[in-house]
């Protein structure tokens, strides 16, 4: 997924507010509280019970049994993860963030632990592809804050494409089987599990190949987290090493995605 911060005022006052708070040594790490924005299946999304599901929250859950200390979820717009996470509403975001140069300003990260392809999703036989060109005065959703935005803004709307943001993915794709929207733009996983493959996905399809674009989609996604917890950052890392290198992510992945994401 997912955010993109072009207020660089705004991302340099959120580092200068998280490099002045204190942080606590890896033994006292008894507790993990990880930011999460819950419409973005199969990644993270709540069940007909109101309950976290999702990769994210599989693999979250497992770092934090690996650290021995409690997982507290504290859900939150995905365009305002970044200023909460400065603010200490949680003290890591946990929520398919991808990792980028301009987040890194603000936040720093963990190493990367998983990658997905960014793609259009559009009616059958639209014909629609993912350039300036094609899209030409078409109406694009996507989600606020994310590196989708980003790209479209960038890449797309200088060309007279109509990129349209939205607070959540679950608006997005409503628009978009009302006709409201020609198109949304997402990670390919959560087009797939999030809308594809659900009822009101059909008569919709993938449109176009993959995008890629390293400087503003990134490399990978990872935990952000404040640019002086350094503390958490490693043992967050020394988890992932260790869940990695058993298979657990790649279990958990196997139960959510179709393609093959953890990176090693």
């Amino acid at each position: 997924m997912k955010m993109n911060w072009p207020n660089l005022a705004a991302l340099a006052l959120c580092a200068s507010a998280a490099l002045s708070a204190g942080t606590a040594s890896a033994a006292q790490i008894k507790e993990v509280r990880f930011g999460v924005e819950a419409s973005y299946a199969p990644f993270e999304s709540k069940s007909p019970s109101g309950e976290l599901q999702g990769f994210d929250i599989d693999v979250g859950n497992a770092v934090c049994a690996k650290l021995k200390a409690k997982c507290v979820w504290v859900e939150n717009s995905f365009d305002g993860l970044i200023p909460a996470l400065a603010a200490r509403k949680f003290n890591a975001i946990n929520s398919d963030m991808t990792i980028t140069d301009q987040r890194r300003q603000a936040i720093d990260f963990t190493d990367p632990i998983y990658t997905i392809p960014n793609q259009m999703i559009a009616k059958k036989g639209s014909g629609l592809q993912p350039t300036p060109a094609a899209l030409k005065g078409k109406h694009i959703g996507v989600l606020q804050g994310t590196i989708q935005e980003t790209y479209a803004k960038a890449r797309w709307a200088p060309a007279g494409v109509d990129v349209v943001p939205y607070q959540t993915q679950d608006q997005i794709y409503a628009d978009l089987v009302s006709g409201r929207l020609d198109a949304s733009f997402q990670d390919a996983e959560a087009g797939s599990k999030g809308f594809l493959k659900k009822p009101q996905g059909a008569g919709f399809e993938f449109a176009g190949p993959a995008v890629s674009d390293e400087k503003l989609l990134g490399a990978g996604v990872g935990y952000g987290v404040r640019k002086n917890d350094t503390a958490l950052k490693d043992a967050l890392n020394g988890a992932l090493k260790e869940l990695k290198a058993d298979g657990t992510i790649d279990r958990i992945a196997a139960k959510y995605f179709d393609v093959k994401v953890v990176l090693k």
